[in-house]
């Protein structure tokens, strides 16, 4: 099928909208892709090959489905939307290699449904996310330690730029430091609103993360880590003493925490938004020390 014949094109979604005379739901964050050469730029940041099964959160009416189906060896796209099923039977009718489910992607085993399609073998995830569910799925497929080989995404823009930032920025926070311990990221492509039906009130990007075999820190305890840096950015022009002391995951003395910082080679005066990941985890390593 070429890309004319496929939902990428803004006709092609028109008609089978109107045919199935559907409602997009403002609960399900729904707009649609309509611009083939951002899916190709999707296609080739995943990296998939025919050896891959797919995993597609929210396909919609399928326009990124078609596009995955003949890439991958196999895909199965997760729907939230019962509305949809009817539309995906037709728009995916010609892939003998897609499965559709019917399901709410946070509650859904992936780790079993690698088991039972790809052998336990890592899975591609790819996904065109609801802005509003967006982090809350990135961080549950990365935290979950779930056999995936790389997540490409499109999100808002202002996520991707988080999700990628350094020290020292303005769009570095808890966010970029959470990927960044699991995951690689690159913004492959920027994308604007009238690539979508309907047009969101923002510009979005592309973002792959290719999955970490291990974290590129060592931590004692990964829990501290991330109770570190939370506090940290609850309030990122604290200093890091009075983020830390204030806290009430960590329940700690100012003395407590300025010990931390001290045996860790930081000054009292430091900021959470200067620290890089391999300092935040120096920091915990020092908080989970019995000897504080």
């Amino acid at each position: 099928m070429n890309d004319e014949e496929k939902l990428s094109n803004p006709k092609k979604t028109i008609e089978i909208i109107q045919k199935y005379q559907f409602s997009f739901q403002k609960k399900f964050g729904q707009n649609f892709l309509i611009d083939s050469h951002v899916i190709h730029k999707m296609i080739d940041a995943a990296q998939i090959t025919d050896q891959d099964f797919v995993l597609e959160i929210g396909p919609g009416i399928g326009t990124l489905t078609q596009y995955l189906a003949e890439s991958a060896r196999e895909v199965m796209a997760v729907e939230i939307d019962r509305a949809l099923l009817p539309i995906l039977s037709e728009t995916l009718s010609s892939y003998s290699n897609v499965t559709v489910v019917n399901a709410d992607i946070l509650k859904l085993d992936i780790a079993a449904a690698a088991r039972g399609k790809n052998n336990g073998q890592k899975i591609r995830v790819a996904a065109n996310l609801p802005y509003y569910i967006t982090t809350p799925v990135i961080m549950s497929l990365l935290e979950k330690h779930l056999p995936i080989r790389s997540i490409t995404v499109m999100v808002q823009k202002e996520v991707a730029m988080r999700m990628q930032a350094g020290p020292g920025t303005r769009d570095y926070g808890a966010l970029s430091l959470a990927v960044q311990y699991y995951a690689k990221p690159s913004i492959a492509a920027n994308v604007p609103p009238n690539c979508f039906i309907p047009r969101p009130n923002v510009g979005s990007a592309v973002i792959h993360l290719e999955c970490l075999d291990k974290p590129p820190v060592e931590v004692k305890d990964e829990q501290m880590l991330f109770r570190v840096i939370r506090a940290s950015f609850n309030h990122r022009r604290k200093t890091m003493i009075n983020a830390l002391r204030e806290s009430p995951d960590l329940n700690m003395t100012r003395q407590q925490a300025a010990d931390a910082l001290e045996r860790t080679g930081l000054p009292e005066n430091v900021r959470g938004e200067q620290l890089s990941l391999e300092q935040f985890a120096r920091v915990a390593d020092a908080l989970a020390d019995p000897r504080l």
